[in-house]
């Protein structure tokens, strides 16, 4: 069972570290939904925040995303942070199944975890650190955090201009570790420092034709932020 696939909160990387970015095009994702077969990617808004914060109450979560323990006040503080803020790209991953099978129900009562886009190398654009969590326990090990992955990098490559990807993952995750390598990550380089390895995906042409093959079913749909149902 996984915990997290390799994610950590949005806005930091290992241990904590801020990204900066230096586009405004990460924002593009704010009124936008993904629909995949398995996950629902919207926007972070508020009413996500309590669900969030709950998960964060877990020490092995912050463990594993390199989380500090934050008031619901502060949760807030950092979602308007995020929402506003054009250095971030952040999806909150909702159960598809749950989302489409009960007309009413609230997104807070679908989410399963997170996915987050950072430019990691200011001198080049093309480059996206990319990270996932699947935090509800009874959405793992289904392969949502798998989708949500190709999702983001179909996003990346189709709304960012993105061409590369690298994914930071404590060593002693294993099972994310694994799950990057079959969406063909490969390792290139070992922290001893925040004790994590860096594994890259470059999109040559073949690797682009594979994830549009793979994504070729995802629909972009217009997002309604406090929307109950289905688009």
């Amino acid at each position: 069972m996984r915990v997290s696939e390799g994610g950590r909160r949005p806005g930091e990387g290992s241990g904590g570290r801020v990204r900066k970015l230096q586009t405004a095009t990460m924002r593009l994702n704010q009124n936008i939904l993904l629909l995949g077969k398995k996950v629902v990617l919207v926007p972070y808004t508020s009413e996500h925040v309590p669900r969030y914060h709950e998960w964060m109450k877990s020490e092995e979560l912050r463990r594993l995303t390199a989380s500090e323990p934050l008031t619901l006040e502060q949760e807030y503080a950092m979602q308007r942070s995020w929402r506003e803020d054009t250095d971030k790209c952040t999806f909150i991953v909702l159960d598809a199944e749950k989302w489409q099978a009960q007309s009413g129900t609230s997104e807070e009562s679908c989410m399963a975890g997170d996915v987050n886009l950072f430019l990691t190398d200011l001198g080049d654009p093309s480059l996206g650190e990319i990270e996932v969590m699947i935090a509800e326990p009874s959405c793992r090990g289904q392969g949502l955090g798998t989708e949500a992955v190709l999702m983001m990098m179909l996003y990346g490559v189709t709304r960012l201009g993105l061409t590369k990807f690298e994914a930071k993952i404590g060593q002693g995750n294993e099972p994310s570790i694994r799950m990057f390598r079959k969406l063909h990550f490969e390792q290139v380089a070992v922290s001893s420092v925040f004790q994590e390895v860096t594994l890259k995906l470059m999109m040559s042409e073949p690797e682009r034709q594979w994830l549009l093959e793979q994504t070729s079913y995802v629909q972009e749909k217009p997002y309604r932020e406090g929307a109950s149902e289905p688009c």
